[in-house]
């Protein structure tokens, strides 16, 4: 095991859990976009909420149980960001008349984004995130106490 090992899967995790702030922020300022995207029929449909999906950098989590169920020297690289989807909710249905993508009855289809929802998955994202920098000092600090052994 690489003495930078411990750092190199924090910083996984950091990088990881910043494109997922990125993309919940990217929801919550899109929230009342009705504009977004065109479908292909050419009408205009709202923004869809957008899910990260992680996965880990090196073997799957059994395989890795069933290795240090044997006692095998070895440990996980991190995770990655697989891919950024959209989430097939329907869209949610307002009824103003006076929008201008108001349809015949009065009603406007929103993006299917929950603020509420959003602002959860934003604190545990930022959560996550703390305790990836706290591992990252943490390693830092043993790494500096192992040096001073030398003196």
């Amino acid at each position: 095991m690489s003495i930078f090992q411990s750092m190199n899967t924090s910083a996984s995790g950091l990088t990881a859990q910043r494109l997922r702030m990125d993309t919940i922020s990217s929801n919550i300022a899109n929230a009342d976009t009705t504009r977004a995207t065109v479908n292909e029929n050419g009408e205009y449909e709202p923004y869809r909420r957008k899910m990260t999906v992680f996965q880990p950098k090196g073997e799957s989590f059994s395989s890795v149980l069933q290795r240090y169920s044997y006692r095998e020297e070895n440990s996980g690289d991190g995770v990655k960001v697989t891919q950024i989807t959209e989430d097939e909710e329907p869209f949610k249905t307002v009824y103003n008349p006076n929008h201008p993508d108001a349809n015949d009855e009065g009603y406007v289809e929103m993006p299917n984004v929950d603020p509420l929802k959003e602002m959860v998955d934003m604190m545990s994202a930022t959560r996550s995130y703390e305790a990836n920098v706290t591992s990252v000092n943490a390693s830092k600090t043993m790494l500096m106490k192992a040096l001073e052994i030398g003196k």
